[in-house]
């Protein structure tokens, strides 16, 4: 039994690792930072990053165990690579945890503010709450509605997304601009 345990961990180490690059690649197709008006900056990526993991959760909070199992390790994943990135970007060790904590503030605060306006599919709710993150308070700043509708889209992919690709971490994220 125990030696079954290992085993399902170390299946879990590919699953994550090919969901993970998958998430991430879809977080930084160029479109979303030409066309739909995605700073094309750390912050920027980290905010893109942060939206396409929030509707992959979405998608796995009714997923069986495994599904919900391989998602937790995607949590880590991320910020594992945040705790990464901010290290290469030359922040002191003494400055990391107070900077993690500031980001996972963030990125739980986003998973609110969008799970409000993805819940009543409202692309003007959805599309304020992007530009308040990803602009901030510029005030000549883009709507995001190009975003926003893209995001539903991809929200409504993946809910008729099947378990098994869940489970295996073949879950697919649409392509933007097309």
């Amino acid at each position: 039994m125990i030696f079954g345990l290992f085993k399902k961990k170390s299946g879990n180490i590919a699953i994550v690792k090919r969901q993970y690059a998958a998430l991430t690649a879809a977080a930084r197709q160029p479109f979303l930072y030409t066309d739909l008006d995605v700073p094309d900056t750390v912050m920027g990526r980290f905010e893109m990053l942060s939206a396409i993991l929030i509707l992959y959760f979405r998608r796995t909070r009714s997923s069986a165990r495994a599904g919900q199992e391989i998602a937790q390790e995607i949590v880590d994943a991320f910020f594992e690579d945040v705790d990464h990135s901010i290290r290469e970007l030359g922040v002191g060790d003494a400055s990391v945890p107070k900077k993690m904590k500031k980001l996972a503030g963030m990125f739980y605060g986003r998973l609110e503010s969008y799970a409000a306006a993805l819940e009543g599919r409202d692309a003007g709710a959805l599309a304020a709450a992007l530009r308040r993150n990803f602009h901030g308070d510029v005030e000549d700043a883009p709507s995001m509605r190009g975003l926003a509708s893209y995001l539903l889209a991809v929200e409504s992919v993946l809910s008729d997304t099947a378990e098994e690709a869940v489970e295996t971490g073949q879950l697919r994220i649409p392509p933007a601009g097309t």
